[in-house]
């Protein structure tokens, strides 16, 4: 935050890898450090669930705690549900910022279209508040320490005429010590490979059931890309803009001869 504002900010904490994950215990330790910090997040894994939103049954919420004792707020939906929960009125004022993560495993290229954890942070932007999505390019045990560190020192460089835009942030660290990180790359969208499969089997009864499995997705390590920075050892940040317009083409469909 900018110098002329003396109070600590209202942070809104969620993720998609559950309440219980250390990657949020990592980040609520480290903001802590530099802002007012409430916890609405998930009571299961909702990875890969996307921008879903749930309108058909009832949510509820019940209290949690993390490892340290922090209290959190424990909801039955998903992570966009945890924000737009926080921000009709389970919070009695709203936050200044919200951060999803840390999720382990990165979220870049096509996956932003996938992640509950980006999710989370579009859904702020939707609000008008700044919304920072964080994850870890692993999928093994991690440490989490150094991509917290960093988030908690992105949030004190952020001045707040810039959170009143607001933002929309996509960040992703490689899994290295700070000594190991390189350093900070501003980065655009890489292209994702996936090497997805249908994976046949048949349950106890004899019926047909299937997994969506396959090899891990990789991508195109291209230089000013998400994937260039990670596969270089820098942090990655990525502004995203929620425009899915294709501008280029709209020229191409004023051409077309287009009529009832």
């Amino acid at each position: 935050m900018s110098q002329d504002q003396p109070s600590k900010p209202l942070i809104l904490l969620t993720n998609d890898d559950g309440f219980d994950s250390p990657g949020l215990l990592a980040l609520s330790q480290a903001l802590r450090e530099v802002g007012e910090v409430v916890i609405v997040a998930p009571e299961h894994n909702w990875s890969a669930a996307g921008h879903s939103k749930t309108m058909h049954k009832p949510l509820r919420v019940k209290r949690g705690m993390l490892a340290d004792g922090s209290e959190a707020q424990v909801t039955s939906g998903s992570p966009s549900d945890c924000v737009a929960l926080a921000l009709l009125g389970l919070l009695d004022r709203k936050p200044d910022l919200v951060v999803s993560g840390i999720n382990l495993g990165a979220n870049v290229g096509h996956d932003l279209t996938y992640s509950g954890t980006v999710a989370a942070a579009i859904e702020a932007t939707i609000a008008g508040i700044t919304g920072i999505a964080v994850s870890l390019d692993t999928f093994e045990l991690a440490i989490y320490e150094p991509a917290a560190h960093f988030l908690a020192r992105l949030v004190t460089q952020i001045p707040r005429d810039a959170l009143d835009l607001p933002l929309l942030l996509n960040v992703n660290v490689p899994p290295l010590s700070m000594e190991q990180i390189k350093g900070v790359q501003v980065t655009r969208l890489g292209h994702r490979l996936y090497r997805d499969a249908l994976v046949e089997r048949l349950d106890p009864r004899g019926r047909t059931y299937y997994w969506i499995g396959g090899e891990p997705p990789d991508g195109v390590p291209e230089e000013g890309t998400d994937l260039g920075a990670l596969a270089e050892g820098y942090i990655s940040i990525t502004p995203v803009l929620l425009d899915l317009t294709d501008h280029r083409r709209l020229e191409l469909l004023q051409s077309w001869n287009l009529h009832l």
